[in-house]
């Protein structure tokens, strides 16, 4: 299984925090302006549904999730 790419555009982040409350192992906040760190840009399959809802949530749309789809045969 494929993972999914994320980005996120630290420019927009207004620091909410909601996606490291919604999945901590791919995003964090970092110490001096509390704006989002991305801490895994592929992470696994399994996460999708997590990554998306933490996408939804962020206030400020920082958040972009692209799921390039199943690996080829």
């Amino acid at each position: 299984m494929t993972g999914v790419d994320v980005r996120v555009d630290r420019d927009r982040c207004l620091g909410a925090g909601m996606c490291v409350l919604t999945v901590p192992e791919v995003f964090d906040q970092d110490q001096d302006e509390g704006l989002v760190v991305l801490v895994d840009a592929r992470p696994h399959r399994d996460r999708l549904t997590a990554v998306r809802l933490a996408a939804g949530v962020c206030p400020a749309g920082a958040i972009t999730v692209t799921d390039p789809g199943p690996a080829a045969p």
